[in-house]
């Protein structure tokens, strides 16, 4: 199973890294900071959803 959850990791990573960045810009952090950690927290979110995901998908195999 843990192959599948770095290949769903690959996804939803950048996804949820793309998310926080368009979060941070909207919410008017413009600065480099602002967008780096944006990407940071929404890349360390995808973590445990990855890990959900592959498990489901594991389970109905």
């Amino acid at each position: 199973m843990l192959w599948l959850t770095f290949v769903v990791h690959l996804f939803v990573g950048t996804t949820l890294a793309g998310i926080g960045v368009i979060a941070a810009l909207v919410a008017g952090f413009t600065g480099s900071g602002g967008v780096v950690w944006g990407a940071v927290i929404g890349y360390l979110f995808s973590l445990p959803v990855a890990f959900l995901v592959a498990r489901q998908l594991w389970r109905n195999k």
